[in-house]
């Protein structure tokens, strides 16, 4: 009897660790959807624009966009999703125009025309690069900067956040860790499988000083909402959320006109 026991569980042993590795190679191809192709540019939607590229401290070249707005003495620091590139945010670069920023949108490594593979250090480090240009060779003081992150994005602003002196952060449709989403998905699964990311936003956001503003939509059929609600409460104040509708991706456009009001309302305040 305690033979046969103890050869369950080495095959069981034997599974979990055949699975963690099996999940462990898969979890790149799970998290990021880089695309490489541009198919706009910010002339396709009627932005003025000049084409900017950057090196990471460890040395990666990166590509991005910086879209002036005239008169304005604010940048937006735009921090995308796992998905596409830079040349698919025009509606969402539009928003931002209108509100009277400047805005700086660029690829993380392995996406779009930047080097190197995708990577969590190494999205933070992409996003630290683009903060040490908006300060170092545009000028912009910390306070002036608006760090804004949508999906996988809000993880990265908010641990840029966390580290930098920023103006405020926004994070639309964003999680509160790699754990809280794989256990949403696999309930039970999640409890046996070693992650190869941390993705902690809420964790970061203990370490943020600038006011949040936190939009999520009950809709949303990726990121549950109740993930959304544990980032707002994991931000320190001042903070402010707004509950949106419609799905993941397209959610601040069916959340119009209330989504860029709200947003107008938080930009103004600070």
């Amino acid at each position: 009897m305690n033979g046969n026991i103890a050869g369950s569980l080495t095959a069981i042993l034997i599974g979990l660790f055949v699975l963690n590795g099996w999940m462990y190679l898969q979890q790149a191809g799970m998290t990021f959807y880089p695309d490489r192709l541009l198919s706009a540019t910010p002339a396709s939607w009627g932005l003025e624009y000049e084409d900017v590229f950057l090196t990471t401290e460890d040395g990666v070249k990166l590509h991005g966009w910086y879209i002036p707005r005239q008169g304005s003495d604010r940048v937006l620091l735009f921090l995308h999703g796992n998905a596409g590139n830079i040349s698919h945010r025009g509606e969402s670069i539009a928003v931002f125009h209108r509100l009277g920023l400047n805005v700086l949108i660029f690829d993380y490594r392995g996406y779009g025309q930047s080097q190197g593979e995708p990577s969590e250090r190494g999205l933070y480090q992409d996003a630290a690069a683009a903060w040490h240009y908006l300060i170092g060779t545009r000028g912009f003081d910390g306070e002036d900067i608006i760090l804004f992150g949508r999906s996988l994005g809000g993880v990265v602003a908010a641990n840029l956040a966390s580290q930098v002196q920023a103006g405020g952060v926004i994070l639309e449709s964003t999680f509160s860790s790699a754990r809280d989403v794989a256990g949403s998905l696999f309930p039970i699964l999640s409890r046996f499988i070693v992650l190869r990311y941390g993705f902690d936003t809420a964790e970061y956001l203990k370490g943020v000083a600038c006011p949040v503003l936190v939009l999520h939509s009950p809709e949303d059929d990726i990121i549950p909402f109740y993930l959304g609600e544990k980032v707002f409460q994991a931000a320190g104040e001042p903070k402010v959320f707004v509950k949106m509708q419609g799905g993941h991706n397209g959610g601040f456009l069916q959340s119009q006109p209330r989504y860029e009001q709200e947003l107008g309302r938080f930009i103004g305040s600070y």
